[in-house]
């Protein structure tokens, strides 16, 4: 057991014996981001995060027989579904093969980027005339503001099921053009205002700072760079409902529901939490510095896939610099970044920029997770429509670990 008084943190000695190393090798890990290190009680020693050393001495051992290797592969662990969608690397996430750093610094437009997923081609299926207005048994939940975005969103989509006559048509055709109508529907949804034909961004942009082109373009590529990101909780729902041969409206409320948790959407709250408490405390630089000596997370930090920063955030910071580099706010997030950098080495994920974006235009939080919630529903639905070409279903075995039958209580 460890002698650190809190005991969420080990010392060097604790955590080379979980992980079956030396201490050069636990050096390595730190320095390429496979975990991260804290001040000890002394100024020579380091401390490391329990949960990071298991979850990294549990990695480990997923090769080392294939059932265990298959639990120990869902979460972020070995490839279990081969995919044609998007590719991970360190410079940017690939959408079929193409950068989509590259593709939001070329103007693409979340549209854009729904027709390369769904492998469009030549069909536009955003051609079509906007979606007809909500019809009256949804409209009153539709546009209640009162309601968080979100949860008025999964309320809704199940019933614009209702009125789609061609959800379950097998064309690809057809379903591209349902998927094109729900990108929409669902943009509108979570704003709370009537669908259109507007490129979504425009319709986000218009609803929170009409008028603002910079604002505009920030959300643009805020929307392409979220698009997509291979496996993530909220696409693996979509994606295992989808495999069943339901209609993407219910493969969507899969995504919303899995997004609705705070370890998955609730991340950008808690990022837009931190910008606004290192405000409060009126020393930023000395609250994230005593932060992370606590052994406190830094939430829109650090990104197991992407070790040495994530391209996705980097992109959404530059926009930022650039549009908004002399004001007050953007100050402030320049100096929590430089801190949690100098204190821990972490750089800022895409949970923390899209917060970023709300703290700097002074929006509220909840607009962060409508950016991410408005752009992952092209790749929920381009997973959705992958997997049901494939006609197979997605039923993986339990190992059991309980009582063996037979045996006394």
């Amino acid at each position: 057991m460890s002698d650190h008084p809190d005991p969420e943190l080990i010392p060097a000695s604790e955590a080379c014996a979980l992980l079956g190393i030396s201490t050069a090798t636990l050096y390595a890990y730190v320095s390429r981001g496979q975990l991260s290190s804290r001040p000890g009680a002394d100024s020579r020693s380091r401390v490391y995060l329990r949960a990071e050393v298991e979850r990294l001495a549990q990695r480990k051992q997923a090769g080392r027989g294939a059932a265990r290797g298959a639990a120990q592969s869902l979460d972020r662990g070995l490839p279990v579904l081969e995919t044609r969608i998007s590719l991970i690397r360190p410079d940017a996430p690939y959408y079929r093969g193409r950068s989509a750093v590259a593709a939001a610094q070329a103007g693409a437009t979340l549209e854009d980027i729904a027709r390369l997923l769904w492998e469009c081609e030549e069909q536009n299926p955003f051609a079509a005339s906007a979606p007809p207005h909500w019809p009256q048994r949804i409209a009153t939940l539709a546009l209640d503001m009162s309601l968080p975005p979100v949860e008025r969103t999964m309320a809704c989509i199940p019933l614009l099921a209702l009125e789609q006559r061609q959800s379950l048509n097998a064309a690809a055709p057809v379903r591209r053009e349902v998927a094109a109508t729900l990108l929409r529907q669902n943009a509108a949804l979570l704003v709370g205002i009537q669908p259109d034909a507007r490129p979504v961004h425009c319709l986000l942009a218009d609803a929170w700072r009409p008028g603002d082109a910079g604002f505009s373009e920030v959300v643009r590529s805020a929307l392409v760079l979220c698009a997509d990101h291979e496996l993530n909780v909220s696409a693996f729902a979509a994606r295992v409902v989808a495999s069943t041969g339901a209609h993407l409206h219910a493969t969507v409320s899969a995504g919303l529901a899995a997004l609705s948790g705070p370890r998955h959407g609730g991340a950008t709250a808690r990022a837009h939490a931190l910008l606004l408490d290192a405000q409060a405390s009126g020393a930023t630089a000395a609250f994230i510095t005593e932060r992370w000596r606590r052994g406190d997370e830094l939430p829109g930090f650090n990104h197991l896939l992407y070790p040495d920063g994530d391209p996705r955030g980097a992109e959404v910071l530059r926009l930022l610099r650039e549009l908004r580099g002399d004001s007050e706010r953007m100050q402030h997030v320049e100096t929590v970044i430089a801190a949690t950098v100098e204190n821990s080495g972490q750089h800022p994920n895409i949970d923390g920029l899209l917060a970023a974006i709300c703290y700097v235009y002074d929006l509220p939080a909840a607009h962060a997770l409508v950016m991410f919630a408005t752009a992952r529903l092209a790749g929920w639905l381009a997973h959705a429509l992958e997997q049901q070409a494939l006609g197979t279903l997605i039923r993986p075995r339990a190992r059991y670990t309980g009582v063996v039958p037979g045996k006394p209580l």
